[in-house]
């Protein structure tokens, strides 16, 4: 190899190992959007916020880049329908609730991609689906159908009809089940931090943001993983385990707050901080 190609690929890599060039390199995006993200400080959805993610997702496709979205919020969506079941903690009315909220995610949803000019389709999946090999094809070639033909797939967990044996759990999972069953090249998840810190930042002012992490097994041994937040059922741990399983494939993973103005677009320019996780050099084959 000449100089130039080995100043080239050197290049390459070190632009791999940043969220603006993991962005600019990926194709095929995986975002997960959770319940903070979603809701406003009263506990009901963010619909200013919806419309203004559906914008920069339509900025990127421009740049020939396709999404599937990964979507909470059902929970949310329902007690901004129906407040009065807001201290309700029965299963039976928690899967209601969903029922109901849900209706009303893919709503909002619709209206802010509508403004857009770009359609959506649900998917609403357990468990159960990515382990059946026949269901696993089917949601597959669901996929790249709906996305080859321009149409933005919303993903959630069938929370109406799950309960523990088939539950997937939270959706930091249930992105990276997606991003490998679509053989994505990159899986965002936006939360309400800013990324992976030392300590939790909201309790300890001393806590460093980590950028990246070439070692998910090093990370667990010098970060202190705190509990599950406000509205979400995932915590820092999912979000850990959510990037072993990618970055095993092949997918680098970014964790990113998605309250932070343009969060996508700024993350594509550069202008926005995270954590990235580096995808596994020995990773597994990069596809079902």
């Amino acid at each position: 190899m000449s100089s130039l190609g080995i100043k080239k690929t050197a290049q390459a890599e070190e632009e791999s190992r940043t969220i603006q060039g993991a962005i600019r390199n990926a194709r095929k995006i995986v975002i997960k959007i959770g319940s903070n993200t979603l809701a406003k400080t009263d506990g009901t959805a963010d619909l200013d916020f919806m419309k203004n993610f559906a914008a920069q997702c339509h900025t990127l496709a421009d740049q020939n880049k396709q999404f599937v979205l990964v979507s909470s919020g059902a929970q949310v969506s329902g007690l901004s329908t129906i407040s009065g079941w807001a201290r309700k903690r029965d299963v039976h009315y928690r899967q209601a609730l969903c029922a109901i909220g849900q209706v009303e995610l893919m709503k909002q949803w619709r209206d802010a991609f509508a403004e857009q000019n770009m359609h959506i389709g649900q998917l609403l999946l357990t468990k159960e689906d990515f382990e059946d090999d026949h269901r696993t094809l089917n949601m597959r070639n669901t996929l790249f159908t709906l996305v080859d033909e321009g149409v933005v797939p919303i993903i959630n967990e069938n929370d109406s009809v799950s309960f523990d044996e088939i539950r997937i759990g939270d959706n930091d999972n249930l992105s990276a089940l997606t991003a490998i069953l679509w053989s994505a090249d990159l899986l965002i998840l936006f939360s309400d931090i800013d990324g992976i810190y030392t300590d939790n930042p909201k309790t300890d002012k001393n806590a460093k943001l980590i950028k990246i992490v070439p070692d998910i097994d090093r990370l667990k041994e010098t970060v202190t993983i705190g509990t599950a937040n406000t509205f979400g059922t995932g915590g820092i741990a999912t979000k850990i385990d959510a990037a072993r399983l990618v970055t095993s494939y092949g997918i680098p993973l970014i964790l990113a707050n998605g309250k932070n103005g343009k969060a996508l677009t700024n993350l594509a320019e550069g202008n926005a901080t995270g954590t990235l996780f580096l995808a596994d050099d020995k990773c597994l084959l990069h596809v079902l």
